[in-house]
């Protein structure tokens, strides 16, 4: 039945979503080498606007441990600077005129093991939306009229798959995360 399949594509739907979700919480989560997705949601007060910092600016990584800012407008660099430190990511940015350096210190072992609570914490709460993007899914299938009970069983048991593929999905992108975070 079409109406059936349609609610199992929306199951499906949301359920990458949360997976692609995960994997933008583990870009944020630093595992000792710069990344420009670092600085990625830093918000820049520019003209009055806050403005992404990817937007006033040009954001490298010339090596492991360092972050290069090089504003498009000089002017706009002190707005950078106060846009970094107030994003509370624990850099401290240093300014030259022209551009400006972070230096991404390395984590140490207890930071490591705080950067992985996090990064589970991450993990359970996308487990949560994937279930209850499956219980959702199952209400969907309980409300339709004038379908048989066979067909409702099928579809809850496609549903919960999903269900199940996507929570080791989950699973697999912490572990990875997980043993990235921890490698020395």
């Amino acid at each position: 039945m079409e109406e059936l399949e349609l609610i199992v594509d929306s199951v499906k739907q949301e359920m990458e979503a949360a997976l692609r979700h995960l994997d933008h919480a583990f870009a944020k989560i630093r595992a000792g080498r710069a990344s420009t997705s670092m600085v990625q949601d830093v918000m820049v007060e520019y003209y009055g606007a806050p403005t992404p910092l990817n937007q006033v600016a040009n954001v490298s990584v010339p090596d492991a441990m360092t972050i290069s800012i090089q504003p498009w407008d000089r002017t706009a660099i002190n707005a950078i600077e106060k846009g970094i430190i107030n994003s509370n990511l624990g850099f401290a940015p240093s300014n030259n005129g022209d551009y400006i350096i972070l230096n991404v210190p390395p984590l140490t072992e207890e930071r490591r093991k705080e950067l992985a609570k996090q990064a589970k914490a991450e993990t359970e709460n996308i487990k949560v939306t994937i279930r209850n993007a499956r219980q959702d899914g199952n209400k969907e299938v309980k409300r339709l009229d004038g379908v048989s009970e066979d067909l409702v069983k099928s579809t809850e048991a496609n549903i919960q798959e999903l269900t199940d593929e996507y929570v080791k999905k989950a699973d697999e992108a912490y572990k990875k995360k997980e043993a990235d975070i921890l490698k020395v």
